[in-house]
């Protein structure tokens, strides 16, 4: 078996950035980077997401407008349907959230709700600030791509269905009740814009599961995989399963196909790029023990992403 790509890291360990680079293959040399900035990262800064949306996902790429999402994971399905609008009286679909600049959203949300034990979520300059440290500018056509992300998550309706855990699926809800309407306005004070809403409210189904199943995350590592929808998908899934682990676990490549494929008409296709977007998201988890072989992945217990007394300390609890 091949690991995964864990050796940049322990280059980087004993030879520090640099040398570690000068060590691998020109295509493997940003692994390097992204393992050296996880591992230099002293703030300790948490991100959470919800557990469902570490065994499922977002759509990484755009769908039709009026098309449904579905994806199934370990003992969980997730349901997006689009939301719609009028407008001159016709009514259209706006299409579900996808790709990168929709899961940074969710997670600004989902880490902000959990810190203060709120629904109601604070934009403006504080997720400006949060998008800041991501690398994220609300200009150009990066604001313009988080706008219209806001609008797919504000519209949508989904659904989470757990296998022996009813309680924690609903028939029909959302992301957010009302708020993250990203238009901006010119302050008449200063020369830069602020957020049109100053605030979003959760859906209050989904604030509560994610209040009992948060799972935190390295807010570094999150940066570093803010342009790599896979890999992100694949940090949170890692983060979510391998320090609940007592025994290495294999994973067949038609069960990871099922959770994280879609669109492939050959398996080897999808293992080609499946092996591509994983490197990364094992170097952005310090600590992470993944393998892969000819039948799929085996899985192997791991000390969290984030370190217990961190998350005691940042009051989020496990």
């Amino acid at each position: 078996m091949d690991e995964a790509d864990s050796g940049a890291r322990r280059l980087v360990l004993a030879h520090g950035r640099e040398r570690a680079r000068s060590m691998l293959e020109p295509e493997k040399r940003p692994l390097a980077d992204i393992a050296a900035e996880v591992m230099a990262d002293e703030d300790g800064r948490i991100g959470i997401s919800y557990s469902g949306f570490c065994l499922t996902g977002l759509p990484h790429k755009k769908l039709a407008d009026d098309e449904i999402w579905e994806r199934r994971g370990h003992r969980v399905s997730l349901l997006v349907e689009p939301g719609r609008t009028v407008k001159d009286g016709k009514r259209s679909y706006l299409g579900v959230p996808y790709g990168a600049r929709a899961r940074m959203i969710l997670l600004y949300l989902q880490t902000q709700a959990v810190r203060t034990g709120s629904r109601e979520v604070e934009l403006g300059r504080s997720m400006r600030d949060w998008l800041g440290r991501m690398g994220l500018t609300w200009g150009g056509e990066t604001g313009k791509a988080l706008r219209e992300q806001a609008v797919r998550i504000t519209a949508c309706h989904l659904r989470f269905s757990w296998e022996g855990e009813s309680a924690d699926g609903w028939t029909k809800g959302g992301f957010v009740q009302s708020g993250l309407r990203f238009h901006e306005r010119p302050r008449e004070d200063e020369r830069q814009t602020s957020l049109w809403e100053d605030r979003v409210v959760l859906d209050p189904v989904f604030y509560e599961a994610l209040r009992r199943h948060p799972v935190p995350l390295r807010e570094t590592a999150l940066r570093e995989l803010a342009d790599r929808s896979v890999s992100l998908d694949l940090y949170i899934w890692l983060a979510y399963r391998l320090h609940t682990l007592i025994a290495p676990t294999p994973i067949r490549w038609a069960a990871l196909g099922e959770q994280f494929g879609g669109g492939y008409s050959r398996q080897r296709d999808f293992v080609r790029d499946f092996r591509k977007a994983l490197a990364p998201a094992v170097a952005a988890y310090e600590g992470a023990m993944v393998t892969m072989g000819e039948e799929g992945l085996t899985l192997y217990p791991s000390r969290p992403p984030v370190a217990p007394r961190l998350v005691a300390i940042g009051g989020l609890r496990e």
